[in-house]
């Protein structure tokens, strides 16, 4: 103990400096905590530099390890987590999250400046963070807010409901928050969708591999590219019953 290496672990502004020391990067530089969605508002973070050329590639990261029992332990005790160890992602059986680990990057570059051919790449079209606000609680979701947040994402994109064909849900396996993300995906991109679209197909991860918390975001988008990739909707993993 005692060392400079321990004096320096606990901030998170060190952990993402060092990325940069170990690489020579001298674009901007930060630690995002924005709790289970922190991957993705670290890509959004990344996707906007890049589009207002502070820097011409983002190297966007997500990690998250288990190293202290007690969290895990008072997360069951609170009920937050599922006491069959399984994340039931909408399921009749959905009784809460179980917690997982991660690791996963991605990079991000102007696609008019790159020179990656282009069947090894994809578009990020567009991004938006948004904020719950008040709900019924500070982990209880709020579906207007969420609604709002798919209208707002698919308008950055310049695309329309019709062009939106996968969607990866943040889908934890709760009877709370996985009811709600539905009919706010229902209201916000469904409703607008015509009749002669292609069929919807709706995902999580968190059914394969548990809830990762800060790089849940980073597994879901990683398992869409993949899906995209090979042309094809991943199946869910424990779904039996709606």
């Amino acid at each position: 103990g005692g060392s400079v290496y321990e004096a320096t672990c606990a901030g998170l502004s060190v952990t993402s400096g060092r990325v940069s020391f170990s690489l020579g990067l001298h674009g901007p530089c930060a630690a995002v905590d924005t709790a289970c969605s922190a991957g993705l508002a670290a890509g959004h973070t990344g996707l906007r530099s890049v589009q207002l050329n502070e820097c011409s590639t983002s190297l966007v990261a997500a990690v998250a390890l288990n190293l202290m029992p007690r969290m895990g332990a008072s997360f069951g005790v609170a009920g937050m987590t599922s006491p069959r160890g399984r994340c039931h992602t909408f399921d009749a059986r959905a009784d809460g999250y179980v917690r997982g680990e991660a690791c996963g990057s991605f990079v991000l570059r102007d696609a008019s400046r790159s020179t990656q051919a282009a069947g090894s790449k994809m578009a990020m079209r567009g991004s938006v963070m948004r904020q719950d606000g008040r709900s019924a609680s500070l982990t209880a979701p709020s579906g207007a807010a969420q609604k709002d947040l798919l209208i707002a994402a698919v308008a950055d994109s310049g695309l329309v409901a019709d062009s939106m064909n996968l969607n990866e849900a943040h889908g934890t396996g709760t009877a709370l928050g996985d009811p709600i993300e539905a009919g706010s995906l229902a209201m916000g991109v469904l409703a607008a969708r015509s009749a002669a679209a292609m069929p919807f197909a709706l995902g999580g991860v968190k059914a394969s591999i548990g809830h990762a918390e800060p790089a849940a975001g980073m597994t879901g988008l990683l398992k869409l590219s993949a899906g995209l990739y090979g042309c094809e909707a991943v199946a869910n993993a424990q779904l039996r019953a709606l």
